[in-house]
């Protein structure tokens, strides 16, 4: 079994997303639980390259990579759990998306990858997303945590929008509200009263399980995240 769940970790630390894939089903068939596959093989392929981009000997289009094979693997993983098995593993429910007017998604894609190999459920929105659709997706999946990105200046205004709709329209206190991207500072964050920022994809992990385990939206302050500080 050891071996395996580390062929499966390094393909993802790779990102073979077709092998890897291939060598999970065949984990899942040969009976190895879906969560020691998950924690014990997939996981640590992300650990891998997570600690190669950090040491300066990975790059974001590695990242990239095995963030996609994670995306795919989750799936799999989550289809074989049984509902009750499912639930207890998870941490807690975002919706992510790019602000209206930005098209990026790398750093989004990466951060819903991460995400959800650290027990969240992840709805992403994609790009481009609607104030509306945050609002309308939160009540659809009851989410605990709705996440706006952006790597555009322009589209700083759609942070801020987003929020006082929630506010307006009487969730403030539903769910908690994180902002992240290039142009967003942590003043600006502050400034619109957004609960959680991060710096990088791997911050905006600790960021959402700060938020779920020790806060209550919109009574604590914004939770900043920088690990490069």
């Amino acid at each position: 079994m050891e071996d395996i769940l580390k062929q499966i970790s390094e393909l993802v630390a790779e990102g073979e997303s077709e092998e890897a894939v291939e060598l999970v089903e065949k984990a899942l068939d040969s009976g190895i639980a879906p969560l020691t596959v998950l924690n014990e093989g997939a996981s640590k392929g992300m650990d891998i390259v997570s600690e190669a981009y950090s040491a300066g000997e990975a790059f974001l289009p590695e990242l990239v990579l095995a963030g996609d094979a994670m995306s795919e693997i989750i799936d799999i993983i989550f289809s074989r759990m049984d509902a009750e098995a499912a639930a207890e593993s998870k941490v807690g429910t975002i919706v992510i998306g790019q602000a209206k007017g930005d098209v990026h998604d790398i750093g989004k894609n990466i951060c819903s990858a991460l995400l959800a190999v650290n027990g969240f459920e992840v709805h992403d929105l994609g790009i481009d997303v609607p104030v509306k659709d945050f609002l309308e997706a939160a009540k659809k999946y009851n989410a605990d945590i709705v996440i706006v990105s952006t790597l555009l200046t322009t589209s700083l205004p759609y942070l801020s929008d987003t929020l006082q709709y929630i506010k307006d329209t009487g969730h403030r206190d539903d769910w908690y509200y994180a902002v992240g991207g290039g142009p967003v500072t942590p003043e600006f964050a502050e400034k619109i009263g957004a609960d959680g920022w991060s710096r990088t994809a791997f911050d905006c992990v600790q960021m959402c399980k700060k938020l779920v385990s020790e806060c209550k939206p919109g009574q604590n302050g914004t939770i900043l995240v920088d690990t490069e500080a």
